[in-house]
């Protein structure tokens, strides 16, 4: 009878221990993270110098905004970011947020008009980049809507404000003069199939919030575009324009004129190592009858994980001499801006040229608490086409600019 009852003794005692060994195995699979769990904190310290070979006498890069400072060290951006992202995989409802702060000598050209703006007289100031909530919403489409509503940095052209997600320390001209860099309101983005989104959204205009003197002439403007993802997402183009009244209120007919900006971004993933972009901008400010715009072109090449090199290419067009300016003091920006007296100045009427080339280094054997640490040096070319008649360099006495820079940036 042992014999007889052993085998099916045996199996049984294999599926009983199988049938544990699946409870188990269920038991041991990693909850879904509690919304808490996923919101971060971070941030990064970024600080540079420019030298510029003519060591100007007003102590200007031309045509630099960021890094406008001849032959001096620049405390950048301290900046710090607590945040909870959205899951991109999400396929119900989810919600997030962004508070982004920043104190730093960026922070004189990123000002919410009437936020922070006249706390500081002083290079480095403080100001609010974002702050947000967001959210995916399963509505309408397969992909459903993702929105923003608070305040954020524009969703328009191929540089942004967070240091970390640029590849040169100096900016180009359109993100500098043609395009605004942050926005009070709200925007969504449609997601109609794989391959085709529609944006759409309103805002109080270029670099304002909201009141007096927050908003610069009451006025709302809107946002709206398509972004297209090809080749399986190795090819992104994101086209946006942005139109609205943005003259401030000494300024006649301020909220009955407008401001047309025209932006295009093309990302091409070549493959895992080379990747281009081209931006295409145009900008007009009907009241003034002047027109500004170009293209920029960026290769980046990785050479290795510690290693990668790049290139921009970049013209434009400042048909008036409207956008391109230098802002001597800390505030100048922020009050030409609200239509008070500066001493800014403008290039001329010309088109101008750049060639920057740069590398980004991460050095090896970094501290794990400072992982991402990355050395920035570039050699920039600036040049007005226009030589026998604009000088905006070197203190407006030259036709051209050299300048050989560096930054640091080191996250926590």
């Amino acid at each position: 009878m042992r014999w007889i009852f052993a085998p099916a003794t045996a199996l049984s005692v294999v599926a009983l221990l199988a049938i544990v060994d699946s409870a188990g195995a269920q038991q041991a699979a990693p909850a879904p993270a509690a919304w808490l769990d996923t919101v971060k904190f971070s941030g990064h310290v970024e600080a540079g110098t420019t030298a510029n070979v003519d060591d100007p006498g007003n102590g200007l890069n031309f045509g630099h905004l960021f890094t406008d400072r001849s032959n001096q060290l620049l405390l950048n951006q301290a900046l710090l970011t607590l945040e909870r992202d959205v899951d991109p995989k999400a396929t119900g409802y989810d919600f997030g947020f962004k508070l982004q702060g920043m104190y730093g000598s960026d922070a004189r050209y990123t000002h919410f008009l009437g936020e922070l703006d006249r706390v500081s007289k002083d290079r480095n100031q403080f100001d609010v980049v974002e702050a947000n909530v967001t959210a995916h919403l399963p509505l309408l489409t397969a992909g459903g809507i993702d929105a923003k509503v608070g305040q954020y940095p524009t969703p328009i052209g191929a540089e942004v404000i967070d240091a970390s997600g640029n590849f040169f320390y100096s900016h180009s001209y359109i993100f500098n003069f043609g395009i605004p860099l942050k926005h009070t309101g709200f925007y969504t983005t449609t997601h109609v199939s794989g391959m085709l989104d529609l944006w759409l959204g309103a805002d109080s205009g270029v670099n304002t919030s909201l009141g007096d003197p927050g908003d610069n002439n009451d006025a709302w403007s809107g946002l709206g575009g398509v972004g297209l993802n090809l080749m399986g997402g190795n090819l992104t183009i994101l086209a946006l324009a942005h139109i609205g009244p943005e003259n401030p209120r000494p300024v006649p007919l301020h909220n009955s004129t407008a401001r047309q900006i025209y932006d295009l971004v093309a990302t091409w993933k070549v493959n895992d190592k080379l990747t281009s972009t081209t931006e295409l901008n145009f900008i007009r400010d009907d009241f003034f009858h002047a027109s500004a715009g170009g293209v920029a072109t960026y290769v980046t090449y990785a050479l290795n994980d510690q290693l990668s090199i790049g290139g921009r290419a970049e013209v434009f067009r400042d048909d008036q001499g409207f956008f391109v300016a230098a802002f001597p003091s800390s505030n100048d920006f922020l009050n030409a801006q609200e239509g008070r007296p500066n001493l800014s100045f403008s290039g001329g009427k010309t088109t101008y040229g750049a060639l920057t080339l740069g590398v980004n280094y991460k050095p090896p054997g970094i501290p794990k608490m400072f992982d991402g640490l990355v050395i920035r040096p570039e050699f920039r070319w600036d040049q007005a086409l226009q030589t026998s008649t604009v000088k905006p360099f070197d203190s407006r006495t030259s036709d051209h600019q050299i300048t050989i820079a560096a930054d640091v940036i080191v996250p926590f």
